[in-house]
C-alpha cells in the first residue's frame, strides 16, 4: 500500500484521484494549494505525488523544481494532472523534474494504471552494472549519468528511458515498445509521451543528445556516434 499525495484546488477532481486511489487501495492525502502540501511534506513524505499544475498560491512548475532541489524530496514520483496540453507545456514540467504527466479530462483507468506502472518502477530495484555507449555512461549502483564526462540530472522516467535504450545498443524501438517497457502501459495513442521524454533526454545530454536516433515513422535508436537526431 502506497502513500499518495494529492495537490489539486478543483474540488471535483480532488474527489475523483481520491476515490480512485482509494479504491486501489492506497492511502491518500489531498491538498488544494501549495502550502498546506509542503506542511504535510514536514510530516511525513509520499510514495508518490499528483500535482496539479494552476493551483492558488504557487504553480506546479514552481512546486515540482522545488522538490527535486530538495534531497529529501528529490527522487519522490511525481505525476503532473494538467490541463495544458501544448508540448511546450509538457516539456517544461518534465525539465523541472515531473515523471509522467495526464492530460485533463482523464480516464480513471489510466489514472490508476499510470499510478500503478510509476510505483512499480520507482521501487523496483535496478540490477547492479554500468553502462558505456559512446560519451554516455550510465552507472545503476549510483543512479547516476554523465555524457563527455559531464554529470547529468535525470528524472526517473529520463533514467529508465535511457537506461532501456542503452541496454538495446543499435536496435531500433518502436514507440510502442519503449511505452510498453518504461511506462509499463500502452495506451494507442499516447506515444507522444516517449517524442517528448526523448526531446527533453536528448537536451539535457546536450551535444551526446545526437546519440539518440529518430528513425522516421517508426521509433528511437542509440549508437556510440553522434549523428543527425
Amino acid at each position: 500500500m502506497a502513500l499518495a499525495y494529492i495537490v489539486e484546488d478543483d474540488a471535483g477532481i480532488q474527489e475523483i484521484e481520491t476515490i480512485a486511489l482509494k479504491n486501489s487501495n492506497h492511502e491518500v492525502q489531498a491538498f488544494d494549494r501549495a502550502s498546506t502540501f509542503y506542511a504535510g511534506l514536514e510530516e511525513t513524505l509520499p510514495d508518490l505525488i499528483l500535482l496539479d499544475i494552476m493551483l492558488p498560491d504557487e504553480d506546479g512548475y514552481s512546486i515540482v523544481r522545488n522538490l527535486r532541489s530538495n534531497p529529501r524530496t528529490g527522487r519522490i514520483p511525481v505525476i503532473m494532472i494538467t490541463a495544458k496540453t501544448t508540448e511546450l507545456d509538457m516539456v517544461k514540467g518534465l525539465d523541472y523534474g515531473a515523471d509522467d504527466y495526464i492530460r485533463k479530462p482523464f480516464s480513471v483507468m489510466e489514472l490508476i494504471s499510470r499510478v500503478r506502472a510509476l510505483l512499480r518502477r520507482s521501487s523496483k530495484e535496478e540490477e547492479p552494472g554500468r553502462l558505456v555507449v559512446g560519451q554516455i555512461v550510465l552507472d545503476n549502483e549510483r543512479y547516476s549519468v554523465t555524457a563527455s564526462e559531464q554529470s547529468i540530472e535525470l528524472t526517473l522516467k529520463e533514467f529508465e528511458l535511457l537506461r532501456y535504450l542503452m541496454l538495446n545498443e543499435g536496435i531500433v524501438l518502436t514507440r510502442e515498445a519503449i511505452m510498453r517497457s518504461v511506462w509499463d502501459i500502452d495506451f494507442e495513442g499516447e506515444t507522444r509521451t516517449v517524442d517528448v521524454h526523448i526531446k527533453t533526454l536528448r537536451q539535457k545530454l546536450g551535444e551526446c543528445g545526437k546519440q539518440i536516433r529518430t528513425i522516421r515513422g517508426v521509433g528511437y535508436s542509440i549508437n556510440p556516434e553522434i549523428g543527425d537526431e
